[in-house]
């Protein structure tokens, strides 16, 4: 069994809880859905090994018809329905899958287990070895889960009607394809921040800020918190720097008369070209992403992904064992 998940020592979450309060009873999880990393032999590997382990303590194995799974014994469901038809989600791949599932199934609140098949793993804290004690400890309630904020992001068209997309990591307004300045109007529950002349703006959530936020030079938020980053790319102006916002404001974002090109994406999955006279309105959304968490606490994570406090004399390792020792685990 793994051990419970703790939240941070400095900051009582009450987002964090057992999963027994998020999905009901023990025997409410019946049906265990697996949302696999596209054209990943590993991931379908895992899965095989995993599915006669889960149906042998009486639940049921269900995979979106897009996974193409070749597996005895499971149910496959379409993909817009999958999120109503499973009571635990598993994701066997990267951040960029759990994207994928959050879009899944986050609207009917279905707790995720992430296994790290990716390169960084923010969001999926457990190692393919791991798998099987952390889906069990997961069924048996012996995991903490916490939520992660996601963000409704409405695009209103001079000449359409209004699109609304739900992302988990963040908005980005680029200039697509020329390489030239664009000039953006942000607006935060109708007052005015700023005009950026720049390359683009990035807007996180604290999830995203760890992503293309990161590498804009945006800052790192600790999830849990409600607020939103708004980091400008390669502005034209030394004075430009990210913002924290809070996160319950509504921010709108609209284009100078003169730039066009102009592309936004949502999570790096849903693009739509940006044209001046539309609006975009971002806000947290309705329903957020519950995820399950390992015993690593999100400053173990922070220093094994981006090796702070690495050095010649001292390992990453020995930092993380000195900690646990500390912590008395």
């Amino acid at each position: 069994m793994l051990p419970m998940g703790h939240a941070s020592a400095h900051h009582d979450y009450p987002v964090a809880r057992r999963v027994l309060d998020c999905v009901g009873r023990e025997t409410d999880l019946k049906r265990i859905g697996f949302i696999l990393k596209p054209e990943n032999i590993e991931s379908h590997q895992l899965l095989a090994e995993l599915v006669p382990w889960v149906r042998q303590r009486g639940h049921q194995v269900v995979v979106s018809d897009e996974d193409r799974v070749a597996v005895e014994g499971v149910v496959i469901v379409p993909r817009a329905r999958l999120g109503s038809e499973i009571d635990l989600a598993v994701v066997l791949g990267g951040d960029g899958t759990m994207l994928g599932a959050s879009a899944q199934v986050s609207d009917n609140s279905v707790p995720v287990l992430g296994i790290n098949l990716g390169r960084l793993g923010f969001l999926t804290p457990f190692d393919p070895a791991q798998a099987h004690d952390a889906l069990e400890a997961a069924i048996a309630g012996e995991l903490t889960t916490s939520e992660r904020m996601r963000l409704a992001v409405t695009y209103r068209a001079t000449d359409h009607p209004p699109v609304t997309r739900v992302g988990l990591n963040d908005v980005v307004i680029h200039q697509g394809s020329m390489a030239r300045l664009i000039e953006l109007e942000t607006r935060l529950d109708g007052e005015l921040v700023a005009r950026y002349r720049a390359d683009g703006l990035i807007v996180a959530t604290p999830t995203g800020s760890t992503a293309y936020n990161l590498a804009a030079g945006g800052p790192i938020i600790e999830p849990g918190q409600a607020a939103l980053t708004l980091t400008p790319i390669c502005a034209h102006s030394l004075t430009s720097r990210p913002l924290v916002v809070a996160g319950e404001s509504t921010l709108t974002v609209t284009l100078d008369g003169d730039s066009f090109g102009v592309v936004l994406t949502v999570d790096g999955q849903w693009a739509h070209s940006f044209l001046p006279g539309d609006v975009l309105e971002i806000a947290a959304a309705e329903k957020s992403l519950v995820v399950f968490n390992s015993e690593k606490r999100y400053f173990d994570i922070l220093r094994e992904k981006l090796h702070w406090g690495a050095r010649p004399d001292r390992s990453l390792e020995d930092v993380a064992r000195s900690e646990r020792t500390r912590r008395g685990q």
